[in-house]
């Protein structure tokens, strides 16, 4: 899934943010893709918001500023609840919005030389629909230190903070995005899909409703096709269907 306005060094607008609603529908819902990678045209990863969509919503009602924004904000979580893993391949610097693009990838390589920046407050602004996603990536303090200056910082600072799984060089980056997707492949299509709902579940709820939901995922996994083959593949010694043949 590639962002694809490099004249514009990839800033979301409401074209922008229905087509990339409109793929993750798609994707989804389509069992033969395995995994996706996210990234983008040209030299930019997303400069965030188009100011040029920000100044029109300036001009609307209330409601239709509501519709706008949140349009934006299921986007995101359209791209954050795939059924499958999301990598992002960050091949460019990202601002506001574009951090909040990556903050929805499971996981997210990108070049050491990057910047990045949560910028909304330089312009007066916020950062709202993303920020359910950057805080729960980075952690409160994090969140806070980068996001209250909007003061730049680079990939190896964005790695250290969790924003990037995987600061690398230049040349780096393509072969360290396909040793994430090899890695990926390894595992179970339908189990990936139940994780990624088990983490959120287990990370939005109290120790004894994680006690019971656990206790019923795990039964379920047992009882599942998927489940019943992986182990009985593995007692004889196997390859199961879904294991990527290296």
């Amino acid at each position: 899934m590639t962002i694809s306005r490099p004249e514009k060094h990839n800033a979301l607008n409401d074209i922008v943010i229905a087509e990339l609603s409109e793929a993750a529908k798609q994707i989804g819902a389509d069992d033969s893709v395995r995994l996706v990678v996210l990234t983008a045209a040209g030299k930019s990863f997303c400069a965030g918001g188009d100011i040029n969509w920000f100044a029109e919503n300036i001009n609307k009602t209330r409601e239709q500023r509501i519709v706008q924004s949140a349009s934006l904000a299921q986007m995101l979580h359209d791209l954050d609840s795939l059924p499958k893993p999301l990598i992002g391949r960050i091949n460019g610097s990202a601002f506001g919005g574009g951090v909040g693009m990556i903050s929805v990838c499971d996981l997210a390589v990108g070049l050491e030389t990057c910047k990045f920046g949560l910028t909304e407050v330089r312009l007066g602004l916020i950062p709202a629909n993303i920020s359910p996603y950057v805080v729960r990536r980075l952690g409160g303090p994090n969140a806070r230190a980068t996001m209250l200056s909007g003061a730049l910082f680079d990939g190896r600072r964005a790695n250290e903070i969790g924003l990037l799984t995987r600061a690398v060089a230049v040349g780096e980056l393509d072969a360290t995005v396909e040793q994430v997707i090899a890695a990926h492949l390894e595992a179970a299509p339908g189990a990936v899909a139940e994780t990624k709902k088990l983490i959120d579940y287990v990370i939005s709820h109290t120790m004894e409703e994680n006690r019971v939901y656990t206790a019923a995922a795990l039964a379920d996994a047992w009882e599942a096709e998927e489940g019943q083959l992986g182990i009985s593949t593995f007692l004889e010694k196997k390859q199961p269907p879904w294991r990527s043949v290296s």
